[in-house]
Parts: C-alpha cells; structure tokens; sequence
C-alpha cells in the first residue's frame, strides 16, 4: 500500500486545503452519510432512472448533471515486458451537492475525485485528487470525448468532433507511479442490466450503467521508478444515479471477468445489513451478445477473509454460474489491494481457474 506522508511543502500544503474543503463541502451535504459515497441517502431533487430509457451514444458517454452522482471507471489486466503480471485503475467520480448543480465558474456545486492505482504482486501504489466543479479543475465532455481531473486524462484518440471511446489514451501518476495506456475497442458497448437500466435493490434503486469490456491495452508503467513496458485487456464502466442504494444496503462485491475464449462475466452482490443479499450477473458472448443471469443460478461465497486497515475482507472467492457449468476459485494477484483513500474499499487483479480459467477486477465496498 502507498501510505503517504503530507509535507510542509506550499504545493502539498494547498492540496490538502482544498482537500478539506472539498470533504467538508461533502459531509454538510450528506454524501458522507451512508454507504461508498452515501449511496443510499435519499436524493430529493434528483433526477431518478426510469426503465425502458434508452441510452444513446456519444451522449452519454458525458456527464449527467440531473444526477447525483456518476463515475468513468477503467480496470486493466496486464502482462509486462519483465513477464510479471499488473494492474491498473484509473477512476473519475462526480458528485453533486445539490439539485442544479452545474453553474458557472465558482457557483458550480459539483465536486469530482480522482482515484488511481498500480498494483503488482508486491506493491500496491495508489493515489486520488480532488477537484471542484465549473472552473477547469476536472470535467468530462462527451464529443469528443475527454474525461479529466488536473493531469490525469481519460481522452479519445481520434481527432473527429464526434470521437466517442472507440480508441481511447488513459494515464495518471503520483510520486511513485505513473502510467499511459492506449485501449483499443475490439467489441461492442455492453448495456448492464435492461437496456442499461440496472436494478440495485428488491426495493426499486437502481443506475444507468454500461460498459465496454473488449478493450485491448498497451503501453507503459513505471512503480518506483522501474518502467516496464505492458499490455493486456482493460475494461471500462460507467454509471449515473441518484440513489443507486437502498437504505439497508451497505456495500458490494462486483466481478468483471475476462474469460479465456473471449467471452465476460461481470456480476454483483450487493449487501444488506437485514435482507439477504441482491445478486445480478450479465454473461457477454465474445461477440458482445449479452444474457441476463438468473439470481438463483448465482452463487458467490468468499472463502478467504484476511485483516487489513481494521478490517476484515474476503480475498479469494467460489463463484458458480449453474446454467453456464461455471465453478471457479478466483484469487488477487495481491492480496492486499487496499485503496486507502477517503472512501476506502478494495479494488485489485484476480485470476480464476477451475471450469473456465482467466483474469478480471474485483472491487469491495462498505467493509
């Protein structure tokens, strides 16, 4: 883990006050309250996801600004030039504070974070920024598509005005860290859920959401200051909601799966404190066709706890998918995959092997 020590420099200095603040903006409004990122606090004012509307591209690969809250989320399984393996992560949130809050420059009520991180099989370096709204800090447009927090970029490739996230370049660092991939689509968006209207709850709670599992990747990493050249398979989420969680729902376990073959998994398990727990599952062909798992053909039980930050989070999992004859044990390429940052959770590479063998991204909140 990258256990980082502020210093009296005036440049970390500022970032630490604009740090606290940005928090303290986050907690008088209750983002804080309940959950990664109060989830599921009650969101009065918001625009709420409806089923059966449909998602259109290249708009919504942009910002939501009727929403509370939505992220641009890309996960990477990689093999260096040195044959180890690595993974990486690259993230943009934004939260709003209120209802309308996208304005001009300084009145803009929207804050954005930043997380990142390199992991090997011994190292596991991260970081995140923060960045307030409406005056060039961070932001996303959707034509041609650039998602941004200062230096760190998630961008299109292409010079066309309508460029969408066919060919994309991500990179980011911190001290000890720093990478730019180039990811290359090699399938079709994937629609999570019905049409991309994705249920969270028994009780109704629910996001847009899809995803664009086929990418290819290639480039370069540096941890500590080895560079390595890489490649691999990266995978690109993308979310937007108001109130995506129930109010007795605490956190999730969420699996995205390259499969050897070609084909995906990508599966949750959202936890209550009294109900059991909510569970949806999306097998993607290798051709991008998708098929809704039913819950009953979902079994997910953690087989492997270990202690880390004060707390106690399963590390190696049983996964079964009865009606695809898939039993497999997935185990991280390193187990202490810890993102220590205002919202903790866990997020690192695992393989699987069993029935079916390959490689994808677990992430763990609300432990």
């Amino acid at each position: 883990m990258n256990a980082r020590s502020p210093n009296s420099s005036p440049e970390r200095s500022s970032a630490i006050s604009r740090r606290s603040a940005l928090l303290l903006a986050l907690s008088s409004s209750g983002a804080l309250a309940q959950g990664f990122g109060g989830l599921g606090a009650t969101a009065p004012g918001f625009a709420i996801p409806r089923p059966g509307t449909p998602l259109a591209f290249p708009r919504d690969h942009g910002a939501h600004p009727d929403f509370r809250t939505e992220w641009w989320y890309v996960t990477a399984n990689l093999k260096g030039d040195d044959g180890a393996a690595y993974g990486l992560q690259w993230t943009l949130f934004r939260f709003a504070l209120q209802p309308n809050a996208a304005r001009a420059g300084w009145d803009d009520r929207n804050i954005w974070m930043g997380h990142a991180a390199a992991t090997s099989a011994s190292e596991h370096l991260f970081a995140q920024k923060f960045a307030r709204g409406g005056i060039g800090q961070a932001g996303v447009e959707a034509t041609p598509f650039r998602a941004f927090i200062d230096d760190w970029v998630l961008e299109t490739r292409d010079n066309s005005a309508d460029a969408g996230i066919e060919r994309l370049r991500v990179s980011a660092g911190d001290r000890n860290f720093a990478y730019a991939l180039d990811l290359t689509a090699k399938g079709p968006i994937v629609l999570q859920g019905e049409g991309g209207y994705s249920r969270k709850s028994e009780a109704g709670q629910a996001s847009y959401y899809y995803s664009q599992p086929f990418f290819g990747a290639e480039g370069s990493l540096s941890m500590n200051g080895r560079k390595i050249q890489v490649s691999g398979r990266a995978w690109m989420d993308r979310e937007w909601s108001s109130q995506p969680l129930s109010a007795d729902q605490k956190g999730w376990d969420w699996f995205s799966l390259h499969l050897e073959g070609g084909a995906k998994l990508m599966l949750y398990r959202m936890r209550s404190v009294e109900a059991a727990p909510f569970l949806f599952g999306n097998w993607i062909d290798a051709d991008g066709a998708t098929s809704i798992l039913a819950r009953e053909d979902i079994f997910l039980e953690p087989l492997e706890t270990i202690r880390i930050a004060d707390r106690d989070v399963p590390i190696r999992w049983r996964v079964k998918i009865k009606n695809r004859d898939v039993d497999i044990e997935t185990r991280p390429l390193n187990p202490r995959s810890w993102m220590g940052t205002d919202f903790a959770y866990w997020e690192g590479p695992i393989r699987f092997t069993g029935s079916h063998s390959g490689e994808g991204y677990l992430e763990m909140t609300g432990y």
